[in-house]
């Protein structure tokens, strides 16, 4: 196999490091066209290998603590693009860059102590709002393969134990008093990535990662590394075979096995001088361990796939710009900019859903009115007002919003969101040097919850707050073996279905509702338990 790296720099020679003037901006920028549903993380080392920085990490890891929260290693995850599940640590998504950046924190684990199960006591279990994770699913059921949540999910936020972990927790969850710990108060204060924390970009489109090198990074020559995981990736030597769902735990029946081929590593040596800088690599330099226990790039060899699509060492496209092919191209330009875009213009609320809404508005330029801006910042925050203070601490949207120039309509749609709620939604312009504009905030309220929003076993899920718990799973089973084999049963179960969602809905957001169902449901569980075993 060839492996090629491209590097211009403009008439400029490898240079000792100097030190950079004040005032210059150098905007480095790597550009690339992933596949879908990757997690990515970007960081620059030095030419003698030291780390430099975290320039980018995929929301999944640096905001909702993919790498670092309750639950085994091997656990399987849901639907058919993504991981979903609220449980389950994925200390294999970026083993090389969890071993380099020098950092390390406490290890999430279950309250109470329990990594091997999937369901947990619901007095330890609180909503997740706004959802980044669904509660776990089978394969069989509808929403697996759509991706999207059926339900809200109540899980067990953990607790920070003594052990470490070479990945951030979560920081986007406020601690429910009497049923989080409070180590989730620490959360967010342990967690340093919010500021580079981003979407997963969009599969087949051409991205761009921006960084601004801080002024205390001198002239010289660097390093960029791009990290990029992607579940269900397998090949005749990583798949669901060799790598099966774990034996001998409850709730197995739970998701599909994950683990296909491992991390692959980007890697394009470049330079910061007084002039334009360009470098670019068209293949991968090797790959990250399987079990995540070693920071080694091993280098490539027959184990990872080299010419499917989207596999392997294909998860970044080959693009052809001048005649030279790319799959990561690095380039770093100097420039004096002080001037912050101007704030979006004409926000408005141009859709709303009783858990979606759509915002539109029109594009800031880079330099006040003029050019395209780099991105916007857009962060959403629930019954109260959203400020510049607050900004953010306020809820990162997750959705990509591509940058159009200046004057250009743009939108931005939100997910995830609860019914009859008011929300207030920030939008924040930067350009290229991480000059910020204007924060713009928008108002919406959604709307009415809709009846087909909520799933099966509607009112024991509410009331138990898991899908998964033992009593749920007892009246899950008691419906399908005993109520739909009888004609009564089956007008039982018809009843239930056209009425309980809407009841379901408005006991899963009351604490005290939810315990006064559970103790009507009771006896039910009890007769259950006897027909069913």
């Amino acid at each position: 196999m060839i492996r090629r790296v491209v590097v211009l720099c403009m008439l400029v020679p490898a240079l000792v490091h100097a030190e950079r003037p004040s005032g210059v901006c150098i905007d480095v920028s790597v550009d690339f066209v992933p596949t879908d549903s990757l997690q990515l993380v970007a960081w620059v080392e030095r030419a003698d290998g030291s780390f430099v920085d975290t320039l980018f990490i995929t929301n999944k890891t640096g905001r909702f603590g993919l790498g670092n929260r309750p639950g085994r290693l091997d656990f399987n995850t849901g639907s058919a693009n993504g991981d979903t599940f609220p449980y389950g640590r994925r200390e294999q998504t970026f083993p090389v860059w969890a071993h380099r950046h020098g950092l390390s924190w406490p290890l999430v684990t279950f309250q109470n102590g329990d990594e091997n199960n999937l369901s947990h006591p619901f007095s330890e279990s609180s909503a997740e709002v706004p959802p980044p994770y669904c509660r776990p699913i089978q394969p069989t059921e509808p929403e697996f393969d759509s991706g999207t949540c059926a339900s809200q999910a109540f899980t067990d936020k953990g607790v920070l134990s003594s052990a470490m972990s070479l990945y951030p927790p979560r920081m986007d969850v406020t601690r429910k008093a009497g049923v989080d710990s409070i180590s989730v108060d620490m959360f967010r204060t342990l967690n340093p990535f919010d500021a580079v924390s981003q979407p997963t970009p969009l599969g087949g489109v051409s991205s761009k990662i921006s960084w601004a090198a801080p002024q205390a990074i001198d002239y010289g020559d660097y390093v960029m590394f791009v990290e990029a995981s992607k579940t269900y990736d397998f090949n005749g030597v990583y798949n669901a075979t060799t790598y099966p769902s774990p034996a001998g735990i409850p709730w197995a029946e739970y998701g599909r096995p994950w683990r296909g081929q491992p991390s692959v590593i980007y890697r394009v040596p470049f330079s910061l001088t007084t002039l334009p800088t360009l470098a670019s690599t068209d293949t991968y330099v090797g790959y990250g361990d399987i079990t995540g226990q070693s920071g080694t790039i091993n280098p490539p060899d027959a184990t990872i796939e080299t010419a499917t699509p989207g596999s392997g060492a294909s998860r970044f496209q080959l693009v052809s710009d001048g005649g030279t092919m790319y799959r990561m191209r690095v380039t770093a330009t100097p420039e004096f900019d002080s001037t912050a875009p101007a704030k979006i213009g004409s926000p408005s609320v141009s859709k709303v859903g009783s858990t979606t809404a759509t915002i539109a508005f029109t594009a800031s330029g880079d330099d006040g009115d003029t050019g395209k801006v780099t991105g916007y910042e857009i962060r959403v925050r629930a019954n109260s007002p959203m400020t510049a203070d607050n900004f953010t601490e306020s809820m990162a949207v997750t959705a990509t919003v591509i940058p159009d120039s200046a004057g250009r309509p743009q939108s931005v749609e939100l997910t995830g969101l609860l019914p009859q709620t008011d929300y207030f939604v920030g939008i924040r312009p930067y350009d290229n040097c991480f000059n910020k504009g204007e924060l713009t905030v928008v108002e919406v309220t959604t709307l009415d919850r809709e009846v087909a929003e909520v799933p099966w076993c509607f009112i024991a899920t509410a009331a138990y707050g898991s899908v998964m718990a033992n009593d749920v799973e007892m009246l899950r089973r008691f419906r399908d073996g005993v109520l739909t084999r009888t004609v009564i049963g089956e007008l039982a179960v018809e009843t239930y279905y056209t009425f309980g969602p809407a009841v379901a809905g408005v006991i899963g957001e009351s604490e005290l509702l939810r315990a006064s169902a559970r103790s009507v449901l009771e006896p039910i569980v009890a007769w259950a338990r006897q027909l069913t075993y």
